[in-house]
């Protein structure tokens, strides 16, 4: 009788050895589910890349942009990126470039963000505009290009933008 309780006791109190781990099956059912998944969020992930790019593309041609306005509120003319001494310097995605151009009421001044491979390009315009007592008012704009490419800045509204 002691025999049997003991052997009874063994068998509640798990001292005698369990199967324990993971089949093959269950191994390749949760890997893949993760692909799956993985193939789920890479494309979003890669586009979260591609709008951080941009996003400082656009974030520096409007600091370029507002600063133009600035100066030319001081000196009654627009100026390179060096004058304007701004800390903006080229980066791993975008090459930088700034300038003035024409005089008078045609002056204006042209920020380019030029893509370093296939993110999109970024340009910016300051340029005058007269208000209705004839005094100058400076305008600016910023148009983004196709991947790869600069936007037409062949009017004060962007194509494509």
């Amino acid at each position: 009788m002691k025999l049997c309780y003991l052997l009874f006791r063994a068998g509640i109190t798990g001292d005698r050895p369990q199967d324990s781990g993971f089949t093959l099956i269950e191994l390749l059912v949760v890997l893949v589910i993760a692909g799956i998944l993985s193939a789920i969020a890479l494309p979003s992930f890669v586009s979260q890349v591609n709008n951080a790019r941009h996003a400082e593309a656009r974030t520096y041609v409007g600091s370029i942009n507002r600063a133009q306005q600035a100066y030319f509120l001081e000196k009654s003319a627009f100026a390179t990126l060096s004058q304007l001494e701004l800390s903006i310097s080229n980066s791993k995605n975008y090459i930088y470039s700034s300038a003035p151009n024409g005089s008078g009421m045609a002056s204006k001044a042209i920020t380019l963000a030029l893509p370093v491979g296939q993110a999109r390009g970024f340009a910016g315009k300051v340029w005058l505009m007269p208000d209705l007592d004839g005094n100058a008012n400076t305008v600016s704009s910023i148009c983004e290009g196709p991947p790869g490419e600069m936007p037409d800045l062949a009017s004060p509204t962007c194509a494509g933008s």
